[in-house]
């Protein structure tokens, strides 16, 4: 907590009874070449949890779970958001995950100080529930905003993407009911899949759409036994280009004339 300068490398963490690194209020992060290995049938045993802080890289990394192999936190409710210190300038690259019951990457629930500026790529899922999930809620106010993902490859998932206005849990009732998330510019490029039961759960908070979001470029290849329905969306909006199964009408299909962003300059921790 509260340090600058930390490397976390070439560790094996394994059977921990809750989340396995987790840096808080801290920058210039690097967490390399970690393995970790926990029951997948044990809640709560996230992989690794930055927390608050600016300027991150993760990389080199396997994840055995039983919960998020990366979850991206800033606070919960109004306690968060008072302390307002987002996590942003964050880089996730060459990671493969193994988490049957959660995300592969996570965004919030606890997001209420914001989370900005991430950057996931060469991201390697197997037997996950979905590959990169946005959780928050009425209460958490603030935002998420400028996500960038790209070179996904997923084998055996309930649903690739996957976005929730309504992770409802509060650490009491003081929170207030007007703070309002903003989910914003989310970006998903050049993504693989196969086995996958859904394609996308994108549930929006009604009255406050999540908006921005671009996916490309994404093949997405069904179990035996798919869901009827592939795209559930409510209250986001967004545009889609070259995306099979078909996304729903909310994502403008823009033919393949459109690719979704990644920006191409370097945070300060890649040089760190």
């Amino acid at each position: 907590m509260y340090s600058q300068g930390v490397q976390i490398s070439n560790l094996t963490l394994m059977n921990s009874p809750s989340w396995n690194v987790h840096p808080v209020y801290s920058s210039n992060v690097v967490v390399q070449g970690i393995t970790i290995l926990a029951p997948v049938t044990s809640p709560n045993t996230d992989g690794i949890n930055p927390d608050s802080c600016t300027n991150t890289r993760i990389e080199d990394c396997y994840i055995v779970s039983g919960d998020d192999c990366i979850a991206v936190k800033s606070g919960w409710d109004e306690y968060g958001i008072k302390f307002g210190m987002p996590t942003k300038q964050l880089l996730i690259r060459r990671l493969t995950c193994i988490s049957p019951f959660s995300a592969v990457i996570a965004l919030g629930s606890e997001m209420s100080g914001g989370i900005e500026d991430v950057r996931a790529e060469d991201i390697t899922g197997i037997n996950s529930e979905s590959a990169v999930r946005i959780k928050t809620a009425v209460g958490r106010g603030n935002y998420v905003k400028d996500i960038y993902v790209r070179r996904m490859t997923m084998k055996t998932m309930k649903m690739v993407f996957w976005m929730a206005g309504n992770y409802g849990s509060h650490p009491d009732n003081e929170y207030d009911p007007n703070a309002i998330p903003v989910i914003q510019n989310i970006n998903f490029r050049d993504v693989v899949a196969e086995n996958v039961t859904m394609a996308a759960r994108l549930e929006g908070i009604p009255g406050h759409p999540f908006t921005g979001i671009c996916i490309s470029n994404a093949t997405i290849e069904l179990t035996k036994k798919p869901k009827k329905i592939q795209w559930n969306c409510t209250e986001i909006a967004g545009v889609s280009s070259d995306v099979t199964p078909k996304p729903c009408n909310l994502l403008k299909d823009l033919g393949s004339q459109n690719t979704c962003n990644f920006p191409e300059d370097d945070f300060p921790i890649v040089k760190f």
